[in-house]
């Protein structure tokens, strides 16, 4: 976020210095030729230009950085009103007792006054100043929107590398699981370990290369969901009961990697806790652009303060990725009622 603060002000800096050399070059380019009158503007003419110019310079900064910004954009109209006026009085007069008194003093090869009479100036001064304000209020709104449009390319680049760090926690612990899994079944030798290769095949394919998609298909989900739970299974635990009950549109889209973590979960602080007839159920419920997903299972209390660590890093991460994903489009919630655990997260999708 600093670094989306100074990158503005970076940006800012150079629009002000580029926004007034271009006013006060065309100012003098087109007051010059007002005043000479000729296409071959006199030495004479440009001395009379720079200073008539020079009378216009504070007054007009005055009112672009100092009178917009304080009194303006504030919605104080009425002392902007007021403000304006005023400024806009004191630098006229002051622009005929310059001309009448000073420059003399300066340019003593000529004889300067005033080519205007008093209207003249103050006319001259109100359509500056009217002109210079519409101007500083299109380019202010033309530059908000550059910086804008740029703050959300860096933020988004941000989001998605703080993404790719959290994806890239989750992969490397679940292939390790799914190793022990595939260990397991080659060590007691049994025909099992074919499907459960094709089953990972599967579930490595949809981790790898749909996880670089923006959004998936809910069918695509509930296949890598069906896809764990049976590979799950060749981890046989005693008087375990897994269901897996869902709704679905299909055409629903997700972010991919959103639902697998909090399933995975579940099994590893459930069902491989060691517990007694232990139960996963799943429900998914994706209809009318808005995903329910909950899971219960029972669980035995971990008492090794690595192994909690370990299981609140793993929610923190699931919750930091919807926070970035669906910002206010979300509710993640955990219920924790003696030895069941209840996960709950809905999506909507039209917000």
């Amino acid at each position: 976020m600093l670094q989306i603060k100074s990158s503005l002000k970076r940006t800012n800096a150079l629009h002000k210095i580029v926004f007034n050399a271009m006013l006060w070059s065309c100012s003098f380019i087109i007051l010059l030729f007002l005043f000479s009158g000729s296409s071959s503007p006199s030495k004479i003419d440009y001395i009379y230009t720079f200073c008539f110019v020079f009378t216009l310079l504070f007054p007009v900064c005055l009112n672009l950085y100092y009178l917009l910004p304080n009194f303006l954009k504030k919605e104080k109209y009425l002392l902007f009103f007021l403000l304006f006026v005023t400024n806009l009085i004191i630098f006229a007069e002051l622009n005929t007792w310059l001309f009448d008194s000073l420059i003399n003093l300066f340019f003593n090869d000529y004889f300067f006054i005033s080519h205007h009479d008093t209207l003249e100036i103050y006319f001259i001064f109100i359509v500056f100043f009217i002109l210079t304000t519409l101007i500083k209020l299109a380019e202010d709104w033309v530059s908000l929107n550059k910086s804008e449009n740029k703050a959300l390319k860096i933020q988004k680049q941000q989001i998605e590398n703080q993404l790719h760090y959290l994806k890239g926690q989750i992969n490397p612990h679940f292939l390790f699981n799914s190793l022990n899994v595939l260990y397991s079944l080659a060590i007691e030798e049994k025909q099992e370990v074919t499907n459960a290769i094709l089953q990972l095949s599967d579930i490595l394919r949809y981790v790898i290369y749909d996880i670089e998609a923006g959004k998936i298909s809910i069918k695509k989900e509930i296949e890598l969901i069906k896809n764990y739970i049976e590979f799950e299974k060749n981890r046989h635990v005693t008087g375990s009961n897994i269901e897996f009950k869902f709704t679905a549109d299909e055409t629903i889209e997700i972010h991919p990697m959103l639902l697998l973590p909090l399933l995975e979960n579940s099994f590893k602080h459930g069902l491989k806790s060691g517990l007694k007839n232990p139960y996963i159920d799943v429900k998914l419920n994706a209809k009318n652009k808005k995903i329910e997903f909950t899971i219960s299972n029972n669980f035995k209390e971990i008492t090794n303060h690595h192994r909690k660590d370990y299981k609140g890093i793993g929610l923190k991460n699931i919750q930091e990725n919807l926070a970035l994903i669906y910002p206010n489009k979300h509710h993640f919630s955990i219920e924790k009622n003696k030895d069941v655990f209840i996960v709950n997260l809905t999506i909507d999708l039209e917000k």
